[in-house]
């Protein structure tokens, strides 16, 4: 077995293993993925075929975020994830790591010292679609706002994974509130393999953060989007099922070290593989 780091070429392979999963990644992550610390990335290998993979991402001198935990089906219960597992978290050091994990898992993470946090619960249908004004396009200007933003509602900062995330693509955009001349919200959407995702969305109130989805709503086109909500944003939570979407299914949101003190801004994580 050889524990190795990822490069970028080899990243998409391993959301493609992961929509096998049904994580249904994003059409254009990859590229955000790597840009928020090329070092986090790590592939187990065995026999000469690539058997596992895991990133573990240094946002801060604080904070880390572990996820992309797989390991193919024929390699499982051999040892092989753990010991990626193990090798990855060395690349956090001493910061506080968090990680989205598979709820019936919480006993395996404790014992690698995660400790509950939260939960976070993914809605999902069909949006409804509006125009508000107000609201339009990322600007090059935006970025360090959005950023600082973020970094208040979530307690921890992202600035080379958002400075890239918020960055339009074809397949992504960054849809930002106005008022009064200052931003008083943003909302990233992007197309999956199935749907849409928006995250992260951060809003100082309910009106910004409805408006937000609206207008989210419109990109979709009438086609299914989901919603990864943590606990701390409960209006959030119930705006969703105000609006008919479905809890699909849940994550435990749990850390290793002293957990981030999320602000009191409306928000919805970025991604469950990076936080």
């Amino acid at each position: 077995m050889k524990l190795r780091s990822m490069t970028a070429e080899e990243l998409p392979a391993v959301l493609d293993w992961a929509a096998e999963e049904g994580w249904n990644p994003g059409l254009d992550d990859a590229a955000a993925f790597f840009a928020a610390d090329p070092e986090g990335f790590f592939l187990a290998e065995a026999e000469g075929r690539i058997v596992a993979a895991i990133s573990v991402v240094n946002h801060t001198d604080e904070v880390a975020f572990l996820g992309l935990y797989l390991c193919r089906p024929d390699w499982r219960g051999r040892g092989i994830g753990y010991a990626l597992w193990t090798h990855a978290l060395e690349h956090a050091g001493a910061r506080t790591v968090g990680l989205d994990g598979v709820e019936a898992q919480q006993d395996n993470y404790r014992k690698s010292g995660f400790e509950l946090a939260g939960r976070t619960v993914r809605y999902a249908g069909v949006l409804p679609g509006r125009a508000h004004p107000g609201i339009g396009p990322v600007l090059k200007d935006d970025i360090e706002t959005l950023i600082a933003m973020e970094a208040e509602a979530t307690g921890y900062e992202k600035r080379a994974f958002l400075s890239a995330w918020t960055r339009d693509c074809e397949t992504r955009r960054t849809l930002v509130c106005r008022a009064a001349g200052e931003i008083a919200g943003f909302a990233t959407i992007r197309a999956c393999r199935e749907g849409w995702k928006i995250g992260p969305l951060v809003a100082g109130d309910g009106a910004v953060a409805a408006a937000l989805i609206e207008t989210c709503g419109r990109v979709a086109h009438g086609t299914p989007a989901m919603i990864d909500v943590p606990g701390t944003s409960p209006w959030l939570a119930g705006h969703c099922t105000g609006l008919g979407l479905s809890p699909v299914f849940g994550t435990a949101r749990m850390y290793r070290g002293p957990a981030p003190q999320p602000g009191p801004l409306i928000s919805a994580v970025a991604t469950l593989e990076l936080g």
